[in-house]
């Protein structure tokens, strides 16, 4: 049996990974594979397989011999360019944009530092996508699902030029609309990407579901800034809105599980998820009647711990002593 350990849950995905080795070569030092693999938090086996993949691709990646032998790139070559697509360069920029901002600790910097040369070895038509994603994006949790890339890039673009866009939106019925807006900030709360924009049409600031924005439109107007009311924060922002919902009884729960498993178990529509720790996260929601959020909330299949409001607890313990009233025991014959 191999005695190579096994990677771990949170390894990153491959090419976000060659990049942050890529960027640990870059060191004046020799790593040897098993520093790396622990660096990387994946398997010596990995670490030979992305070697011998960045050298495919023009990276001049020298082993050296001996007892300790290690890994580095060759000083004073020309480095060529990572070879992503949209989609992938897009990808890592919001991998590591999160990671710079999640609440797990250590980890920060070194994302931080690695979306900057991210930046370097990209091609000039991508690194200006990244950037911009970079300088319009803002995280209250990582998003399980992503929109298309490119619709992505070009908002992103256009938060950063201050530039009005047009684009049809479906409502969450199914409504179609076309919206005329200033858009402000990219917002990852939840599962989602969220779209933070000023609707020209409604006079009002308004938060749109990006995957439900389609035909996308820059008109080429730039606009001074908007500024949000009160000089909010627009992530802050965004999850308000989120948790008011459509209703005035509001709540919060703290969810004993992984902001992702999490996402797994909690309907987007019950409101927002924030990461507190590594196996915390907390749910703000807001519905018509504490009957109706106490009934979806006993509907979780997570653990969780109610904060409040404590006009939910009454309606909660009727729910619970039905459901054990509704529990029929049985004994066993004698014999």
């Amino acid at each position: 049996m191999s005695s190579e350990p096994r990677e771990t849950r949170g390894a990153r995905d491959p090419a976000a990974r060659l990049l942050e080795l890529l960027s640990l070569l870059q060191a004046p030092r020799d790593w040897t594979g098993a520093d790396l693999a622990e660096r990387l938090r994946v398997t010596p086996r990995t670490i030979r397989r992305d070697i011998e993949h960045l050298r495919e691709l023009g990276y001049p990646v020298q082993a050296t011999q001996g007892n300790i032998g290690g890994y580095r790139l060759v000083a004073g070559t020309a480095m060529p360019p990572l070879l992503l697509d949209d989609d992938e360069a897009v990808a890592i920029a919001i991998g590591l944009r999160a990671a710079a901002t999640a609440a797990v600790s250590g980890i920060e910097d070194t994302s931080l530092r690695a979306l900057a040369k991210l930046e370097q070895v990209l091609p000039s038509r991508l690194r200006r996508r990244v950037s911009h994603l970079a300088e319009a994006a803002t995280f209250v949790s990582q998003p399980v699902q992503g929109p298309d890339a490119e619709l992505l890039a070009a908002l992103a673009a256009a938060c950063v030029a201050h530039e009005k866009i047009r684009f049809g939106y479906s409502s969450t019925r199914g409504a179609p609309s076309r919206r005329l807006a200033e858009p402000k900030r990219l917002v990852a709360a939840g599962r989602r990407w969220y779209l933070l924009a000023y609707d020209l049409d409604r006079a009002d600031w308004r938060t749109f579901r990006v995957d439900r924005i389609n035909a996308l439109h820059r008109t080429g107007a730039r606009v001074p800034e908007r500024e949000l009311p009160d000089r909010q924060d627009a992530a802050a922002y965004v999850a308000d809105a989120l948790a008011a919902g459509p209703g005035d009884c509001r709540a919060e729960l703290i969810i004993h599980a992984p902001i992702d498993r999490a996402a797994e178990g909690v309907p987007s529509s019950l409101g927002v998820l924030e990461q507190l720790d590594e196996g915390r996260c907390r749910l703000r929601t807001a519905v018509d009647s504490p009957e109706y959020l106490a009934f979806r909330i006993a509907a979780l299949r997570l653990d969780y711990t109610l904060l409040g409001p404590p006009e939910i607890v009454p309606h909660l313990r009727r729910i619970a002593e039905r459901a054990l009233g509704a529990i029929v025991t049985t004994q066993s014959p004698d014999g």
